[in-house]
């Protein structure tokens, strides 16, 4: 089951997901300077994050923490829907 539907292609801005799901980073399309701090943050290619809140500010989750991005940040954060296994069955 694909948890974070991307509309279209397999890639999309964290800007369309919906709250409540998880994805997997592919790609920053920031500037290298934004790229990097984005990095120290943790939001880094192949990280999975759950999108928490969709509103004013993006709320993110990686591992136990919790970040707040604005949506134009947001836009520029390419992800991927992560395939979960079915309900009861281990990751």
């Amino acid at each position: 089951m694909l948890e974070g539907q991307c509309a279209g292609a397999s890639l999309c801005p964290l800007s369309q997901c919906k709250a409540g799901i998880t994805v997997c980073i592919k790609r920053l399309a920031t500037s290298p300077e934004w790229t990097d701090r984005l990095r120290e943050m943790g939001l880094r290619e192949e990280q999975f994050v759950r999108l928490l809140a969709c509103e004013s500010n993006y709320i993110c989750q990686i591992c136990n923490a919790r970040l707040g991005i604005s949506a134009a940040l947001a836009e520029k954060i390419l992800v991927e829907a992560v395939k979960l296994p079915p309900a009861g069955v281990p990751a």
